[in-house]
């Protein structure tokens, strides 16, 4: 077992709950994992993060959304943890160095997904350059409410997953 996971399994409910809420959002998800300890390894951690977040409701997935910034945008929601925002900064970490011509076509582009489906953009943008993102946001801009929202969860589920690998090696 890690020394993180141990360390983690021993604390109090609250606690738990805090510690990894940074990795997702969801108070739901956070509570849901906290309830599923102990937890051995890695591979455990992330199969029973992957069930809990799909097993969920879309009230929670849009918490979870809340939680991150615009894309491009440097600033992180208020109601985002400073681990989170600091995740989100390295996540966005190509974004923050593209052009100006870049960064106005997502700003305009966030704007009208936040219209069309009243939310935030959600892409696990580790490692995607803007134009990569700005191509993936332009696409789901076709996608139906149904569909995006599905979509948009299993972005938030794969940067989550990269999270708890971060929060691991903490």
């Amino acid at each position: 077992m890690s020394t993180k996971l141990d360390r983690w399994n021993r604390l109090s409910a609250q606690e738990a709950i805090e510690d990894v809420l940074p990795c997702c959002g969801s108070m739901t998800w956070a509570r849901g994992l906290v309830a599923r300890r102990p937890l051995r390894d890695e591979t455990s951690l992330l199969a029973i993060a992957d069930e809990i977040w799909n097993s969920l409701g879309e009230q929670d997935w849009v918490e979870a959304f809340s939680k991150h910034p615009r894309i491009g945008e440097r600033k992180a929601p208020a109601k985002a943890s400073a681990q989170s925002a600091s995740w989100s900064e390295q996540e966005q970490r190509n974004v923050a160095s593209a052009g100006d011509a870049a960064q106005q076509a997502l700003l305009r582009a966030n704007r009208e997904y936040e219209q069309r489906f009243g939310r935030v953009f959600i892409v696990c943008a580790t490692e995607k350059s803007a134009a990569e993102i700005l191509d993936s946001l332009r696409r789901r801009l076709q996608n139906d409410d149904a569909t995006e929202l599905r979509e948009a969860a299993d972005e938030q589920r794969k940067i989550t997953n990269l999270r708890l690998k971060k929060w691991l090696d903490a």
